[in-house]
């Protein structure tokens, strides 16, 4: 007997008590910026247990404007660069940006209700960037970005397990190997959300907004 997608979706609840724990969100409190209240969100989440509080969703557009979206990993947030990601240049994402260099990403932290929505345009970070952010990560991160070749038509998984094994050996052999098309990203933020659910659904959207002389304004939205 198959699966009833639907019965599925109705035994569903959304931040059961006994796994979530829904703190408040005070706009009255909030920061000036939205990075101060991004770095505080996601130290309570790693404190709450999220088993991958650095996972966000990337979302893209190619040349012809379609969208696309899928999970990366944040590289890092501050005051002169924005949120950071690095992929291939030559992946679709690379591409996607390459065409379009304007992007949003989404961090969902359900053990708290949370989320945040970040939007704005992407440069691309000097190499010598991309390689020390490579550098500093493991020689797993390093063997998958020496494989390389992703988005590409893969024809068999013994092709990818004898280019992954070659990939493994240099970057322990040599773990300052370069990638050459591992490229690390900038998101320039215009725009971040901040929403805090509530149990009787009066959620908490805060939203900055970019101003044209460069500073924040927040304000609130309707859930």
């Amino acid at each position: 007997m198959g699966t009833d997608l639907q019965e599925l979706l109705r035994s569903l609840r959304v931040w059961d008590p006994e796994v979530t724990s829904l703190p408040e969100l005070d706009p009255a409190a909030a920061p000036d910026g939205p990075l101060d209240l991004f770095t505080a969100w996601f130290a309570d989440a790693v404190a709450a247990g999220e088993r991958e509080p650095h996972t966000m969703s990337l979302a893209t557009a190619d040349a012809e404007g379609r969208p696309d979206v899928r999970i990366v990993m944040l590289h890092g947030a501050d005051a002169a660069h924005g949120w950071s990601f690095a992929t291939h240049a030559t992946s679709a994402k690379g591409r996607d940006l390459a065409a379009r260099p304007y992007a949003a990403l989404a961090f969902y932290w359900p053990v708290l209700g949370r989320q945040v929505r970040v939007r704005g345009p992407v440069a691309v970070a000097p190499p010598e960037d991309a390689h020390a952010d490579l550098r500093v990560r493991s020689t797993g991160a390093l063997a998958a970005a020496l494989t390389g070749r992703q988005s590409e038509v893969l024809g068999s998984v013994e092709e990818l397990r004898a280019a992954s094994e070659e990939a493994w050996e240099r970057a322990r052999r040599s773990p300052s190997t370069p990638a050459t098309t591992w490229t690390l990203y900038h998101l320039a933020p215009t725009e971040v959300e901040f929403f805090q659910g509530e149990p009787h659904r009066r959620h908490v959207r805060l939203r900055y907004r970019l101003t044209a002389a460069s500073t924040w304004q927040h304000e609130l939205l309707w859930p």
